[in-house]
């Protein structure tokens, strides 16, 4: 299977409607690739704090539409990363979207965890309540945003539903970086499952990111990590390989906290 990780940078005099038309083009350049990730509030900047209410849209918004087309134009699977998503009641998400080879919407998630403490996304935005996961025709993917990455029990619940490949979208800080190539690699290894995580490039609102996107195998291995800078990642990995490694190191069957969740 072959996956192309854009870390997309997001810079503060470019539009974005101009940058939106840009990720489209980049996910359309990976056309025979099997599956497109793009990063966190990549429309808006996940720091962006200030324009999150006037840069809102419906779900089937602008994004949505023109990252539909993207992919059926490409041909792939593709995870759009997030955007502020401005639901019916006027409340605001930070809202993942995954469409079919044929431009048909497979999924959308809300962020569960919510960045800021006591500002920012924490107090402007909903949390999501659902985890979610779709099937691909190689493998069952998971998804998660950001700061996510920090709560295990979340990736837990994703491989109790089936999933086999854990697909981080974030806009992660530059200071905070060690956090993210450990955190990726913790996830991959406790759950035995392929970690693909996509951090985007640039600055929101003055935060640099850390970008260094990373993909991870189901024993830890760092398969591929992007640089700092705006760049495609693509990596080819054996999905089978998380079967293999869970049944030669079956790890998971010995859980004995969480069973109730389980049955």
């Amino acid at each position: 299977m072959h996956a192309s990780l854009i870390q997309i940078a997001v810079n503060p005099d470019e539009s974005v409607n101009s940058r939106r038309e840009r990720a489209a083009s980049l996910v359309v350049a990976q056309r025979g690739v099997d599956l497109v990730v793009l990063p966190e509030l990549w429309p808006v900047g996940a720091f962006n704090y200030t324009a999150f209410e006037a840069e809102a849209e419906p779900l089937l918004g602008p994004t949505h539409d023109v990252m539909a087309k993207a992919a059926a134009e490409a041909g792939v699977w593709l995870h759009a990363g997030s955007f502020v998503e401005r639901a019916e009641d006027g409340t605001l998400y930070n809202t993942s979207l995954v469409f079919s080879p044929e431009g048909e919407r497979a999924a959308a998630y809300r962020k569960i965890h919510r960045f800021g403490f006591d500002k920012g996304e924490a107090v402007m935005m909903g949390a999501g309540e659902e985890l979610v996961s779709v099937a691909l025709p190689e493998t069952v993917i998971g998804l998660a945003t950001c700061y996510d990455l920090r709560f295990p029990e979340l990736f837990r619940g994703l491989i109790d539903a089936g999933s086999e490949t854990l697909v981080v979208v974030a806009g992660w800080p530059e200071r905070r970086r060690t956090h993210w190539t450990l955190l990726a690699k913790a996830r991959a290894v406790e759950n035995q499952a392929y970690v693909l995580a996509v951090g985007s490039a640039g600055t929101h609102a003055d935060i640099q990111q850390a970008g260094h996107s990373i993909v991870v195998d189901p024993w830890g291995e760092v398969l591929a990590e992007a640089g700092p800078d705006e760049e495609v990642l693509t990596v080819e990995f054996d999905p089978a390989r998380t079967g293999t490694i869970r049944e030669q190191f079956p790890a998971l069957k010995d859980r004995r906290l969480g069973l109730a969740a389980r049955r």
